[in-house]
């Protein structure tokens, strides 16, 4: 089963630039909107992020088109961080959304209505408050996941705020850093003074999913580049499959996968791996908005043929049946063990 050659994508560039009045009293803001008039973009003035008004469309889905492309920079005001379990104690929050076009996200619905992307001038008192929940749990380690809300590696080259956070963490004691991307353009992050504090980890999957469910995103093989790249400058190395999404001849799929990566991903870079696989899930109002979203969507979004978990907050989702998920396990740990013996499995959910 051959993959298709994929072209890569260029690193993400707004269409349209919103920014908050207050965040021009912060220097990355004023860095920000230098940056954008000397790139000729559109430069508009909101109150708030919920203030947005206009995007351009003629109808929702061109609206929803443009509005991922869209950047609104601006101040985060609220400072309490989320939890990010399994992957660490605590979500930071750099950035919201994302400019991929992922059609199983579960951003989908956590961004409702409003999908642009939104990064945050204040790094300085969230960078502080970090510091305050590492403090809190001394001498514990405390993880800090920095992609739960965006693919943060996707606009970095623009803002340089995962640099300066992937530094601050390398001067800390008690303290990690984490992150997931699906984008190739890290040459700027290679030379961060990290101290081995940051985990690196880019999501992979079967060329089925890329190709039908990934649109916008790095082709797996930038992304294996990529990930060699971050090796070799150091930094632990990881990889997130996910979603693992059981479509026609799916073993089949995810042993190229493996393949291609062990094919791929040099010997001497595979010194610190770890693997974290993620099942395929959906919600109710997950369902309702990607179908809203891409209406020619080929995701199975079948409620008859999963099981039902109830998650917190009393929102369940529909995950794959029992013995699907034991088959997904055998299999997908199987090929890690064959191709990756030395890695560390950190969670199957």
């Amino acid at each position: 089963m051959a993959v298709k050659t994929v072209r890569s994508i260029k690193p993400f560039t707004p269409q349209l630039v919103y920014i908050e009045p207050n965040a021009l009293e912060y220097p990355l803001g004023v860095e920000l909107k230098k940056k954008f008039e000397k790139m000729g973009l559109e430069i508009r003035s909101t109150t708030s992020h919920n203030q947005v008004r206009n995007i351009p469309g003629d109808n929702d889905l061109q609206k929803y088109r443009n509005a991922k492309s869209t950047l609104v920079v601006g101040v985060r005001k609220t400072l309490k961080f989320d939890t990010s379990k399994p992957s660490a104690e605590y979500a930071i929050p750099l950035a919201t959304g994302c400019m991929g076009h992922c059609q199983y996200c579960y951003l989908q619905t956590t961004m409702g209505s409003k999908p642009y992307i939104r990064t945050y001038v204040n790094i300085d008192e969230i960078l502080d408050t970090a510091d305050k929940y590492m403090a809190e749990r001394e001498p514990e380690i405390t993880r800090f996941e920095a992609a739960c809300t965006s693919d943060i590696v996707g606009i970095d080259h623009l803002t340089h705020s995962l640099k300066k956070t992937i530094e601050h963490f390398g001067e800390r004691k008690y303290g990690k850093l984490r992150f997931v991307t699906k984008y190739h353009h890290v040459d700027h992050l290679l030379d961060a003074n990290h101290r081995g504090k940051t985990r690196f980890r880019f999501s992979i999957n079967a060329d089925y999913v890329i190709r039908n469910f990934e649109h916008g995103t790095s082709p797996l093989v930038d992304r294996i580049g990529a990930a060699e790249k971050v090796a070799r400058a150091g930094y632990p190395l990881g990889f997130i499959v996910a979603p693992i999404y059981l479509h026609e001849n799916w073993k089949d799929g995810y042993k190229e996968m493996f393949e291609i990566l062990d094919r791929k991903l040099a010997k001497d870079a595979r010194d610190d791996i770890t693997f974290e696989f993620i099942q395929h899930r959906f919600t109710k109002p997950a369902k309702k908005v990607i179908q809203k979203n891409y209406p020619m969507t080929k995701l199975e979004l079948d409620e008859e043929k999963r099981k039902y978990k109830w998650g917190k907050y009393g929102i369940g989702k529909y995950v794959y049946q029992t013995d699907e998920q034991e088959d997904i396990k055998d299999t997908l740990y199987g090929y890690m063990e064959k191709y990756f013996p030395n890695a560390k499995i950190e969670y199957f959910t």
